[in-house]
């Protein structure tokens, strides 16, 4: 049959009241006629069976659409392919590709997606993962796909930090990231880690494990030094519990009342709150007990000892360490304390956790066992042996260590240091 019988016009105007018509165009190409309307047909015989294939509807596709779409569909017959099968497989293709886009991730949504799974099931709920990338990561290659990211893009993400001079900081984006790569790996999101390879000394540097301390001389001096640094009653109570207790800053900071007994002169600290996940009894001192009979007085929340603005939950675990950090500065920070230096001492700067490190050495430097201050301070021992098989709690060694500890914390804060006889350091 001669092609191109039909004319834009005739197509146009070509109807039926009733049944079904075909208007020929040749080669195949028919125009269908219903009473509803018009459609294309693409009709041809492959391996001796006669098949139909519709071209969609006029005037949606027209006359010259409708040849171009019959010629696709001839040439297919004359490999010996069925265009209608040929159309279905493509088709089916391109919605697995639409669906495989469609569920790629960007570096933002697995973000979102680790931090859902795994982050957020952190103490802190991944807050501070959560402003990392927020601020650092996000915003550089956030839109990029998780797939697409190489080595080169996350140097780019730490090489920006690294200029701001926080090294310490971009080595704690590296972990981060490379946590979540992993996770990504591992449930095939990603073809491998970009991460891989990457190493502290390339980032921010290897980090020195810190080892400060407070000798009694700075214990002295620090109590000396006190009254002047303009410490908010509160935070000077937390600093003599951190000292007394051996207790982390994010201990202290989101401590509650139900947690407390001075009855009994007890701290249980949650297994939510403790590093580690255990839960941990921390006996009180005298002086303990005082600071947290100071707090009381100054309450104004029923559930955290130390309650944020709203008082629905716990100040930011960093807000002691601010006003620590503050007074040790020698230049002010705008709307952060006046009082420079007041609580820097002769051993050089020092941080809310080398309170814990210095309760626990002077524990060492009274005599107290290794054993017993392990349990003081709630560590889990690396020997699995030990671990398996001795579980013993030491209640009465540890309070004797906590009241030795307490009572050399209250002598040296006595402001007759010169009068107390220095302990001998072991080894």
């Amino acid at each position: 049959m001669p092609a191109n019988l039909l004319t834009e016009l005739k197509v146009k105007n070509a109807k039926t009241k009733s049944g079904e018509k075909l208007l020929a165009d040749g080669e195949g190409l028919y125009l269908r006629l219903r009473p509803t309307g018009k459609d294309w047909l693409f009709i041809f015989s492959l391996d001796g069976r006669r098949r139909k294939q519709g071209l969609g509807a006029y005037p949606d596709v027209t006359l010259a659409r409708a040849r171009e779409k019959a010629d696709a569909s001839r040439a297919l017959v004359a490999d010996g392919v069925d265009p209608v099968q040929h159309r279905d497989t493509t088709e089916a293709k391109r919605k697995a590709a639409d669906a495989a886009q469609a569920a790629r991730h960007t570096v933002h949504t697995l973000f979102e997606e680790w931090h859902r799974k795994e982050a957020s099931k952190r103490k802190d709920k991944g807050a501070e993962i959560r402003r990392a990338f927020e601020k650092d990561i996000i915003p550089t290659i956030g839109r990029m796909y998780a797939d697409e990211v190489k080595r080169r893009d996350v140097m780019r993400v730490l090489d920006g930090v690294m200029e701001r001079g926080v090294g310490r900081y971009a080595n704690l984006l590296l972990q981060y990231l490379r946590q979540m790569f992993r996770f990504a790996a591992l449930r095939d999101i990603v073809p491998g880690d970009p991460t891989f390879g990457l190493r502290k000394k390339n980032v921010g540097g290897a980090e020195e494990e810190r080892t400060r301390y407070l000798s009694e001389a700075e214990i002295a001096e620090l109590a000396a030094k006190l009254p002047a640094a303009k410490l908010t009653p509160m935070a000077e109570a937390a600093l003599w519990i951190m000292l007394s207790t051996c207790c982390r800053v994010g201990e202290i900071s989101c401590a509650r009342w139900a947690d407390i007994v001075l009855d009994a002169g007890t701290w249980t600290i949650p297994a939510e709150i403790a590093k580690n996940g255990r839960e941990h009894l921390v006996h009180l001192s005298d002086l303990a007990a005082r600071q947290f009979e100071t707090l009381r007085s100054f309450a104004t929340n029923d559930t955290w000892i130390f309650p944020d603005r709203t008082g629905t939950n716990h100040v930011c675990t960093k807000t002691l360490q601010k006003q620590f950090r503050d007074r040790q500065r020698t230049q002010r920070m705008s709307g952060r304390s006046k009082a420079l230096g007041a609580l820097a001492l002769s051993g050089g700067e020092w941080r809310a956790h080398d309170l814990r490190r210095t309760g626990s050495t002077l524990m060492g430097e009274l005599g107290v066992r290794s054993d017993v201050i392990d349990r003081c301070l709630n560590h889990v021992g690396d020997d699995k042996l030990r671990k398996t098989y001795q579980h013993q709690e030491l209640i009465a060694e540890r309070m004797q260590a906590f009241n030795l500890l307490g009572d050399r914390l209250e002598l040296l804060a006595s402001g007759k240091y010169r009068k107390v006889t220095p302990l001998r350091r072991a080894g």
